[in-house]
């Protein structure tokens, strides 16, 4: 896989968050995986269709996942990870799938964003790909988000 796919989802990531309340966001690392995302308890997988198929999965901790729940609800605490929380990571990884998407198109791809399937549980095996697939370390004020991405088109 090309490595300039990543960009896309980087530069979404380095621009959406700060706009939502976050610090400003560090890449850690990306590097290349084999075939299977292991869940660090949330999980939300984001297809690509039309000339690029594919898709991306944020993997986090729960911990990760009330951090930004709660961040994006203007610093309102949250203990329980219930249907509020669950939805407030959906829509956060909706908003940057989108805006890779955007990206995407700007080099020239024309893409479509398929909606997003959150998934809770840790150590749960998710295939991404046949080979390989791109992993992204993101740290967020100390929180880790890893951002898998896979598609079977190169740029």
């Amino acid at each position: 896989m090309d490595a300039k796919l990543v960009n896309p989802i980087i530069d979404a990531f380095m621009e959406v968050m700060p706009q939502m309340g976050f610090p400003v966001p560090r890449r850690l690392r990306v590097y290349l995986q084999e075939r299977n995302v292991i869940s660090n308890g949330v999980t939300v997988q984001v297809g690509f269709t039309k000339q690029m198929r594919g898709k991306v999965i944020y993997n986090m901790s729960e911990e990760t996942a009330k951090f930004i729940a709660s961040t994006m609800m203007m610093g309102v605490p949250v203990t329980k990870f219930g249907d509020l929380v669950q939805s407030a990571i959906r829509e956060m990884c909706n908003m940057l799938t989108a805006r890779a998407a955007t990206h995407f198109t700007e080099l020239g791809v024309d893409v479509d964003i398929t909606t997003p399937n959150l998934t809770i549980g840790e150590d749960i095996t998710t295939k991404i790909s046949d080979s390989h697939y791109l992993n992204v370390e993101m740290d967020l004020g100390g929180y880790r988000m890893d951002i898998a991405l896979a598609v079977d088109r190169e740029i």
